[in-house]
Parts: C-alpha cells; structure tokens; sequence
C-alpha cells in the first residue's frame, strides 16, 4: 500500500493532506479532529506551506505533533517562496524561511520541501546550493517543484549535477479529472525521465469531483462554490455522470472514484487532499484501497478528454 516519493526513501499511504484550510476557513477544534481522524484512517503524509493562512497552518499542524507526540510517524512537506515574510527563492529567503518553518512546526527536519514556486529573478544555482546546504544540516530531507514547467525541471536537474547537490525527487501539480492538461503531455514525460514522484494538488477540483456542485444553486450555497464554478459546464457535467455509474458499479462513492482515477496514472504517488470536516475523510481515504478495473479507467478518461 506505501508508495515511494521519486527516488527519495520516503514511503507514504498514498493520499497527503492539505493543511491549506488550517487557521483559514478550519479553526482549532476542527483541524484537530481532522488531524486525528486522518491518522486513524492510516494516514501520515501531511502537506502544508509557510504561505497558508499566514503560517498558522504549520503553527497548527505543529501543535497537535507535540501534544500527540507522533512526529516520528508522520512524513511532513511545506512550502516556501510565497511568504510574505520571506519571498522569493534567494538563498537567505530560502534560509530564512526554513528556520521559521521549523520554529512554526516544532520540529527538527522538514522531509520534503517544496519550492512554492519558479522564481525566474534567481539562478537556479543559487537556490539550488541554498537548498542543498540545508539539507547537509539534517534541515530538510528531500525537495521539490511545484510551479515549474518541464523545461525549467530539466534545468534544474542539469544545475543540480553540474553543481554536485541534491536535486528534485518531486513535483506537486494541479491535476485532477476535468483539470488535465496542464500535467499530461510535457510535464508527465519530464516527471518519468526524471523520476519525480508526482502529487497532485487540487485533487477534487475544490470539491467539484466529490458531486456536490451540480447547479448554480448548489455553488451560491458554499463557501468554496466559487473555486468550483469554473467546472460547472457540460464537460464537467459527463465527468460526474461518468463518476455517479463508476461510484454505483463499485459500491463506493464520486470522490473516491475521482481519486481512485488519479492514483491509477503513471508517476502519480498521493493526491493532496484538503477537507473542512473529519466526516469528508472516510471517502477519500478509501481511494487507495479502491482499484478501478480498466473499462471503469477508460469511462472515465474519455469522459474527461
């Protein structure tokens, strides 16, 4: 059931959860329960950013560790480059933001950093090297892409060799059902020929591939409904009557389909998966332990071409 991050010995349940709602639309009480009902489902990937909710989700996240003294079980990634605080890819924003990580989630290494974003104003060198260093301190583990295009991973992976350091074993990517393209085709073949091991972000469409949003009426009514909204058309519409048959063929429901689909594609280790209710886990949680057959693949990927 574990499955490997790139190259990296990191083996995690092949689903991570997103601390983007931590200390945003999801208050103390509820991140602990999502937290705590995440692990009893076999979880342990935990996903965050130094941006997210101006750092409480890692404040957050790093609170129930220490209370529930689980950090040697937990496999935890952040995000830097977005902080207001410290932006940017230079080596002392990289640093800098690091150190506070690790303040804000109180803890002694990250295991996978993930550069937030592509920052085209800094050598790859210098971010490359700065990286590097921390991960020669035991700061962090392993890293990441996460804005880049397959061009720009390449160049890394060429800098990383001609500098001699550590290079990229991940990329996090917005991919999911109806939101294809931007990871299929360039970004899927340099993931394989770098051997990255690909988590996809935005994973249920902002809630869209769980089946809740299937009228204007529905998307007013929630909070999120106007992420979504872009997905409510025709297309999107025959990927969830695609997803309503798979759910009703094998006995489980339109979210875990839509995450069963993703785990099937090549490279791709663990949707991120975010949730405003401990209640919404037991569905995506199910995912891995649900296989498609390849008739219910094929449905669904000619539904969502």
């Amino acid at each position: 059931m574990p499955r490997r991050i790139g190259t990296s010995d990191l083996r995690v349940f092949p689903i991570a959860l997103s601390g983007t709602v931590f200390g945003w639309t999801a208050d103390g009480p509820t991140t602990t329960s999502i937290l705590d009902r995440f692990v009893e489902l076999d979880g342990g990937f935990i996903d965050t950013a130094d941006s997210y909710a101006g750092g409480r989700s890692e404040i957050m996240i790093g609170n129930w560790m220490r209370e529930r003294r689980n950090r040697d079980s937990l496999t935890i990634a952040t995000k830097v480059g977005k902080s207001p605080d410290h932006p940017g890819l230079s080596a002392p924003a990289v640093r800098a933001a690091v150190a506070a990580s690790l303040r804000r989630l109180r803890v002694s290494h990250i295991d996978l950093l993930f550069l937030h974003i592509d920052d085209t104003a800094v050598s790859f060198d210098e971010t490359l090297l700065a990286v590097d260093e921390l991960i020669r301190a035991g700061d962090v583990r392993y890293f990441g892409g996460s804005d880049h295009t397959g061009e720009r991973l390449l160049e890394a992976r060429i800098a990383a060799g001609q500098l001699g350091v550590a290079h990229m074993v991940a990329l996090q990517k917005h991919y999911n059902l109806v939101h294809r393209d931007e990871y299929e085709g360039d970004l899927a073949r340099v993931s394989t020929q770098l051997d990255l091991g690909v988590l996809p972000r935005f994973a249920l469409a902002a809630g869209f591939l769980t089946g809740k949003y299937r009228t204007r009426g529905d998307l007013e009514r929630e909070r999120r409904g106007a992420e979504a909204s872009r997905y409510l058309n025709r297309r999107g519409l025959r990927v969830l009557a695609a997803l309503d048959r798979v759910a009703s063929e094998t006995g489980t429901s339109v979210a875990t389909a839509a995450l069963s689909w993703l785990l099937s594609r090549p490279r791709v280790v663990a949707p991120v998966v975010s949730v405003s209710d401990p209640g919404q886990l037991d569905a995506v949680m199910a995912a891995p332990r649900t296989p498609l057959g390849r008739h219910h693949l094929t449905e669904l990927d000619r539904a969502s071409e």
